[in-house]
């Protein structure tokens, strides 16, 4: 038997349950994996609330790192053994161990600590196709980051300056102000003190940015249209305020020939050679310590419900994990 946490109904965070769960054979396609570290992501909290639908009972979790222990039929790329790191689809990674698809499952290297690829898979890919696909970046140029000293805003702002870029950041205190700036935030606003899309139009001479990366929502999106220069680019990556609101297309023309993409991380991660692309670049960057995965908060498995209210209530930096 294995440990897992579960939910049985949507709600908060008192939902979670921590049970004990058999755990079988892996089938054709899939591994069973013993995990040594979880990942705690906001997208957990959508599927627990409901935001993002869950057939229940269902477990909970995207993101883990482990060790192969069995391998079945037709899996080619692990073995029984291999450091492996994985994030999503399906939900299930709060656990001891698991029976699931070998897909997901990218091979860790040997300067790469279970803790850290907990952390950083979801993050850090998501981070991988902002600053690889998202946009053609050039040197120079300027961008606006919401939630800044959050673990994907951390993960930008040292890949920025890998790129020659110029970050905004905005933060909800002065902790998290000195902590974005020193990752290479270049500008930092206190949202909670200033109006930061008139602050974005001083630092840019009026101008606007080329692009907003929003993980906000709805509390920051209008904001975040006010902060963008002619066809400029708003790309929504989270919600943790809340859904962005419906989207008016005469109002992104009237601003400024608008655009405006919700990414998620599953279409960028889902062909097999895209996938191994951008891991590959995230971890050449992890591993050489030209960027540093910043892990503030850990907590035992079974502290999930605790866990969930910290990030709701926005006490955390960085990233946080389950260690097993």
């Amino acid at each position: 038997m294995q440990n897992a946490i579960r939910f049985y109904q949507t709600g908060g965070p008192d939902v979670l349950r921590w049970e004990e769960t058999p755990v079988g054979e892996p089938g054709p396609g899939e591994v069973r994996i013993r995990h040594v570290a979880v990942g705690l992501n906001f997208a957990d909290t959508y599927f627990r609330t409901g935001l993002y639908p869950a057939k229940l009972p269902s477990g909970i979790g995207m993101e883990g790192s482990g060790v192969v222990e069995a391998v079945g039929p037709g899996v080619t790329h692990v073995k029984a053994g291999d450091r492996v790191a994985y994030t999503g689809s399906p939900l299930g990674a709060y656990s001891t161990g698991r029976v699931m698809p070998a897909g997901p499952l990218v091979k860790l290297p040997e300067e790469i600590s279970f803790e850290t690829a907990a952390a950083m898979m979801m993050r850090g890919l998501t981070s991988s196709y902002l600053m690889r696909r998202i946009y053609p970046w050039k040197k120079g140029d300027t961008f606006l980051i919401h939630a800044a000293a959050g673990g994907v805003g951390l993960i930008v702002c040292q890949w920025a300056k890998i790129l020659g870029l110029n970050v905004i950041g905005t933060v909800s205190s002065d902790e998290k102000a000195e902590i974005a700036k020193a990752h290479g935030c270049d500008h930092v606003i206190n949202y909670r003190r200033e109006d930061f899309a008139r602050r974005v139009r001083e630092i840019t001479n009026g101008e606007g940015v080329p692009v907003v990366i929003d993980s906000v929502g709805k509390d920051t999106f209008a904001g975040s249209l006010d902060s963008l220069r002619r066809r400029g680019l708003l790309v929504g990556v989270g919600t943790a305020s809340g859904p962005f609101p419906p989207i008016d297309a005469m109002q992104l023309a009237i601003k400024g020939s608008l655009f405006f993409t919700r990414p998620a991380l599953a279409d960028y991660i889902a062909d097999p050679a895209e996938r191994a692309e951008l891991a590959g670049e995230l971890f050449g960057h992890v591993a050489s310590g030209r960027i540093k995965i910043e892990i503030n908060q850990h907590y035992a498995l079974h502290d999930a419900v605790q866990a969930h209210r910290d990030l709701e209530s926005r006490k955390t930096t960085g990233s946080s994990i389950f260690v097993v």
